[in-house]
């Protein structure tokens, strides 16, 4: 797993596991977290976003996907 470092103001990295379908996300402040069942297609989404924050809020937050603290 790669952390791939992005330009935010909220979002220092984030990750993605293939096989369980996991994004892990690193935030500014230093927490870490696991989103569950995120598809591929919302990782991608989210790298090529205008805005890192906003899409992960959007769709990530907003999105309904469990998750817990690392």
């Amino acid at each position: 797993m790669n952390w791939v470092p992005v330009t935010s103001s909220n979002l220092d990295a984030v990750a993605y596991d293939e096989n369980t379908s996991t994004l892990y996300v690193r935030f500014n402040h230093g927490g870490e977290y696991a989103y569950a069942n995120v598809p591929q297609s919302e990782y991608t989404g989210l790298l090529s976003a205008g805005s890192h924050g906003k899409y992960f809020d959007a769709h990530i937050k907003k999105g309904g996907y469990s998750y817990r603290k690392l």
